[in-house]
Formats: C-alpha cells, sequence, structure tokens
C-alpha cells in the first residue's frame, strides 16, 4: 500500500526540511487558525454549561400559575375581582389536560413574597413560610444538607414538620448544632425540623430563607380552608408548555367567569419559554463561532496551498526530471497532496494541544465558576473535535489538489530547460 511507502514518506519529508523556516511559517497559520476554532467552540460550551448550571434542579417544561386581579367586567362582575384558587382546581386541571405531568398546589403564609417571623430559644428569622406537596421537589428540587423532604406520610397525617433553608438555620441555630428533630415556631405553632436544604447556585425560586410544611398541616395550622395560593406544573416530554399554559387559563377562565379576553386575571411563568430562548442563542453561538473557526481554518491551510504552488514552481526541473525518468502523474500528484496533509495535520495537532492546554488551565483557574465570567467547563467535545479534524484534512486534500494539478501539468521537456 503506498502510504507505507518509504520512499514516499521520505520524499516528502526531505522537501518539507528543504526551507524548514518557510514551513515552520506556514504550519502557524494552521497552528493558530486550529486553537481560534478549539477555543471559540469550548467557550461557547462553557457558556452552554453555565446557563444548564442555572437551570439544573428546575423542571426545564414547567410553569407557574396564580392568581391576579380582572381588568375586565364579566357576567356581573366588576373589574378588579380577586382571582382566589381552591384545591379543588387543581384535580379538576389534571383531569381536564392529561399532558400535566405534576401538578403541586402551593400556598404561602401572609402575601406573595411575604415575610413571617419565626421563633427558637429567644433567636428569630424572617422567613417565607410554604404549605407544600412533596411533588414540588421533581420541580424545583431542593439541594438536601441533612435530614429528607416532605414526604406523602406527612401529608396524609397533617404531621407538624418542616424543612428549612440553610439561612434559616444560620439565624436560629448556633454553628455546628444539629438541626434535625428540633422544634421552631410559626404564628405559635411548633414544627419539628426534619430537613435542611442549601441553594442549588441556580434559579432560587423559594429563596434560601425558607421553611416548608406539609399542605394538609398549614391547612389545619393556619385556617387556611381550601384556597390555595398557586399551582406548579410540569408537563409531559415533547408537549408544548405554551399550549398546556393556554388551556389551564381557558379552564380557570370559564370556572370563575373571567372575561376570555382578560390577559391579566391569570398570572403565569412559563419556564421553558426561557429555557428554550437560552437555547436558541447558545446553539446560534456554537454555529457563529464554528463558521468563525473554520473560516481561519480555511485561511491557513489556503496559505499552505499557496506555498506548495511556490515549492512546486521552484521544483520544476526536479520533476521534470522524474516525469523523463517514468513517475506516473498519479505518483506525482499523490506526493503533493500527501504534502499538504502532512503540513495541515502536523500544525492542527499542534494547536489543538495547545488550545486543549490552555483550556486545562482555564478550568483550573475557573474551578466551579467565578462571578462575572459566563463559563463553566469551557471544553471541546469528542465529536466536535472529530468533525473538526476530520474537516481539516478534506479541506488539506481538496487545497491540495491545486498544486498538485500545477505539478501534474508540468511537461518534461520544457521542464528540463529550465534554468
Amino acid at each position: 500500500m503506498w502510504l507505507f511507502d518509504r520512499d514516499l514518506w521520505f520524499e516528502v519529508f526531505n522537501t518539507l526540511g528543504k526551507n524548514a523556516f518557510r514551513t515552520i511559517l506556514t504550519m502557524l497559520g494552521v497552528v493558530i487558525a486550529m486553537l481560534i476554532l478549539v477555543l471559540l467552540l469550548a467557550g461557547s460550551n462553557g457558556m452552554s454549561n453555565m446557563f444548564n448550571s442555572i437551570f439544573a434542579g428546575t423542571a426545564s417544561n414547567s410553569l407557574f400559575v396564580w392568581g391576579q386581579s380582572t381588568s375586565e367586567p364579566y357576567k356581573g362582575f366588576e373589574r378588579g375581582r380577586r382571582i382566589r384558587y381552591k384545591i379543588e382546581d387543581a384535580e379538576i386541571l389534571k383531569k381536564q389536560i392529561p399532558e400535566i405531568e405534576v401538578l403541586a398546589p402551593r400556598i404561602e403564609l401572609g402575601n406573595h413574597r411575604g415575610v413571617t417571623t419565626v421563633y427558637r430559644k429567644g433567636r428569630t428569622s424572617g422567613s417565607s413560610v410554604y404549605g407544600d406537596y412533596p411533588e414540588i421537589d421533581e420541580i424545583t428540587k431542593k439541594k438536601l444538607v441533612e435530614g429528607r423532604f416532605l414526604n406523602r406520610t406527612d401529608i396524609e397525617d397533617s404531621k407538624k414538620v418542616c424543612v428549612i433553608g440553610e439561612e434559616t438555620y444560620k439565624l436560629l441555630f448556633d454553628k455546628g448544632e444539629d438541626a434535625i428533630g428540633e422544634d421552631i415556631r410559626i404564628n405559635g405553632v411548633f414544627f419539628s425540623v426534619v430537613g435542611m436544604y442549601k441553594p442549588n447556585n441556580n434559579i432560587n425560586i423559594d429563596g434560601e430563607n425558607a421553611v416548608f410544611i406539609p399542605f394538609t398541616t398549614f391547612q389545619k395550622a393556619f385556617n387556611s380552608g381550601d384556597r390555595m395560593g398557586w399551582m406548579a406544573i410540569s408537563v409531559e416530554p415533547n408537549t408544548k408548555v405554551a399550549v398546556v399554559e393556554k388551556r389551564i387559563k381557558d379552564i380557570i377562565k370559564y370556572k370563575y367567569d373571567i372575561h376570555p379576553d382578560d390577559e391579566r386575571a391569570i398570572g403565569s411563568f412559563n419556564m421553558s419559554e426561557i429555557f428554550n430562548n437560552i437555547n436558541s442563542f447558545t446553539s446560534v453561538l456554537r454555529f457563529v463561532s464554528f463558521f468563525i473557526g473554520v473560516t481561519s481554518l480555511f485561511a491557513g491551510v489556503i496559505a499552505v496551498s499557496n506555498i506548495l504552488l511556490i515549492t512546486i514552481k521552484e521544483r520544476t526541473k526536479e520533476l521534470g526530471v522524474r516525469r523523463a525518468l517514468g513517475a506516473t502523474p498519479r505518483v506525482v500528484r499523490r506526493q503533493v497532496l500527501l504534502e499538504s496533509i502532512v503540513i495541515t495535520v502536523f500544525a492542527g495537532l499542534i494547536g489543538f494541544t495547545f488550545a486543549i492546554g490552555l483550556l486545562y488551565w482555564l478550568n483550573t483557574w475557573l474551578g466551579d465558576g467565578k462571578e462575572g465570567i459566563p463559563l463553566l467547563d469551557p471544553m471541546v467535545s469528542v465529536p466536535q473535535f472529530l468533525w473538526s479534524f476530520f474537516f481539516m484534512i478534506t479541506l488539506s486534500l481538496l487545497i491540495g489538489l491545486i498544486p498538485a494539478y500545477r505539478a501534474v501539468k508540468i511537461r518534461p521537456i520544457e521542464a528540463l530547460r529550465e534554468e
């Protein structure tokens, strides 16, 4: 096989080594181009990883729905009527919309984003107090430090237990003190701590100074009746959240006699829209990075072709002698193409190695992320490297055809006349 022809490889490296300085300068363009390509791809990947870490623990196919005030009079009701949900609304929505995967009714003590004083042994904490079902942990995951989260037994038995945030712990307990099994007091009612969580360093919907108690316990302890503050909902995969959101609003509007065109009566927040927008942004960023990197690589490979054309001109007499001695066009073409590939691949590997070294240092410096730098674990994936390497080799073959064609077109008799 010609690839294992020692004479062929000797001629290739001998030709490239005749003017080593020019060969190195030619390779430098490809090295820089590969360096730019890898760093741009790694940067876009790092930004994508940062966005994913922000959304980690929050269901991307989720939405939150709450009641507001009507802005349109309807069926005898005046404008400005406050919409207050009931717990039965959750069951109605689950029955009528099978695409709903998880629906967690929620309620908060006091007004939305209000603060309730929590007591323990003379110490206080201004915390948000939520009544929740265990399903809420499937939508906004809590990173437990110790203990457990709420479970179905807590709901069924209306247990007076709670899960507290790390900030709440710092305000109510001494450092190193075990909180599990200890009691805290909320509006005169004692609750036993069964778990403690800390922020996920991502989207923090509930905050870190919060207390979670079973929804049924909340109803009895604070006399909330059948009221429900809002709903956290996740839909089945491959289901458009916006479609489910509209159906939810239509059902609620019909039940509470809200004008069909009233856009203010029902508040909602579609997490999937933000997630999809960010995915679109990172996809465009990857494409732009790849395009710029490939353009730089293309420019570097063209420089290789230009240098080989100059080399062919300088080797006109040599090529003519080889043709006169019986070298076929295929042999000449093969050698020139191999020279193009050797220069490009070797330079590309140097650029890739240097880029990986820079990225390794950058990852060591960034650690788990630095404030103000929107990058997390910037690195190229194996498929990205393979595609880039394959493209580089293909490009070197195509560009190498130009000087190869020029070499084949040299006629022996004309070459021998060259001075």
